[in-house]
């Protein structure tokens, strides 16, 4: 194997004055919700909001000084990238990221105000690192890999020891997987302290590169999909990573976006915590029942917080829907003084809430003399909404749920 336990003691020994050692609370609500007894491990509570500050610094403290004087370059959708800039530049040393074009703005800014400078290449990760291994060749810098670097695996693994003296008679963890250096670093961390342990990882179904190496038994390039966890959206798993996930991981599952935002969404609703699609991924699969984990004492990683604020705000706004808390009705009603304002009054006594409207006259097979507003209403829920139509339709109105 490429890392061992003790690589992964003296990474913690190396980087522990510098590494934030992120809290593992446990969580009633989501140990409710998913019938296991969960432990949020928050490390999207680090300086630069995500767990590549651990490997990145243990990297860069093993660097050469010839290394440091001639600078590093890295290819990073994000997260690896502040964690380089950052902790480059607090120590003097030149960084050069090369990020795919469509990187969320909030990444690059903060990469950029962590003092290195960004190029921006590719359509994706893979097209990223081919170019900034090219320049980095050309410049003489040392090119500091996301995720396929034994000093970067032991430096994530730190995490798996931290979880060890956090949670006591821990019996699972979860933990979010792209190319495959968190989760290396901390199974091998937590198998080889404790091999009952068990141990899960989770991707997104758009890019599954892990698990399908693990099923072809070595690793292939799988095609480019948008997905809005992007810090795990990796095509082709690590030669590295690959024989330590097939050692340690019990267990690999996938989800889809549509269960990463609901995660995202009962993150911060329910734990008041940010995270990133690639942060919730592990939470999205015990919400949704995905393991093979029954009751377990399960430490749940949340492994970032760095997520566009655009996409958040449709993330909400779409979860509020799919809850029922949201809800659009399309009312046909007299085009006359007066309707309007009694029919408002009908939605108001329901006790649900305005929050848009529009009118339309010529369409949705609209009588003359009467007209069609599109409500949408902010409700408590699915019942809720079922009442106002039930009260709509005691009323007279002829209306239908626009969906």
């Amino acid at each position: 194997m490429s890392v061992s336990l003790k690589d992964v003691q003296a990474a913690r020994q190396r980087t522990r004055e510098f590494i934030y050692c992120s809290p593992a609370p446990h969580s009633a609500a989501l140990s409710a919700m998913t019938g296991q007894q969960v432990f949020l491990k928050l490390d999207n509570l680090q300086r630069t909001g995500a767990f590549k500050e651990r490997g990145a610094l243990n990297k860069i403290l093993m660097l050469s000084d010839d290394e440091r004087r001639r600078g590093v370059i890295a290819a990073s959708a994000g997260n690896h990238a502040q964690a380089v800039a950052f902790h480059a530049t607090q120590r003097g040393i030149r960084a050069r990221i090369v990020m795919p074009l469509m990187t969320p703005l909030v990444k690059v800014s903060s990469t950029e105000g962590f003092g290195a400078e960004v190029v921006l290449h590719g359509a994706n990760y893979d097209e990223a690192c081919a170019e900034a291994l090219l320049q980095g060749e050309a410049d003489g810098m040392t090119f500091l890999h996301p995720f396929d670097d034994a000093d970067v695996i032991a430096g994530q693994g730190t995490i798996g020891l931290e979880l060890l003296e956090q949670v006591p008679d821990l019996e699972a963890v979860v933990v979010p997987i792209g190319g495959g250096g968190l989760i290396s670093g901390v199974a091998c961390a937590i198998k080889e302290s404790n091999p009952k342990i068990r141990v899960v990882g989770v991707q997104t179904e758009k890019l599954p590169s892990m698990l399908r190496a693990t099923e072809a038994g070595k690793t292939v390039t799988i095609p480019a999909e948008a997905t809005i966890a992007d810090g795990i959206a990796v095509r082709r798993a690590g030669e590295l990573t690959l024989p330590l996930v097939q050692r340690y991981v019990d267990e690999i599952v996938t989800v889809d976006e549509e269960e990463i935002a609901k995660a995202i969404l009962v993150l911060l609703e329910r734990e008041k915590t940010l995270a990133e699609g690639a942060g919730a991924v592990a939470l999205a699969s015990l919400l949704q029942h995905k393991t093979s984990l029954d009751g377990q004492r399960t430490a749940v990683l949340v492994c970032g917080g760095n997520i566009d604020v655009s996409l958040l705000a449709k993330i909400i706004e779409r979860g509020l829907v799919k809850d029922g808390r949201h809800t659009r009705l399309r009312i046909h009603l007299t085009d006359r003084p007066g309707s309007l304002h009694q029919l408002t009054k009908i939605i108001a006594d329901a006790r649900a809430n305005i929050v848009q409207t529009g009118y339309d006259r010529a369409h949705y097979g609209v009588n003359l003399g009467d007209t069609v507003i599109d409500f949408t209403l902010e409700t408590r829920g699915y019942e809720h909404s079922r009442e106002i139509s039930d009260v709509l339709t005691a009323a007279g109105y002829r209306h239908e749920r626009i969906e």
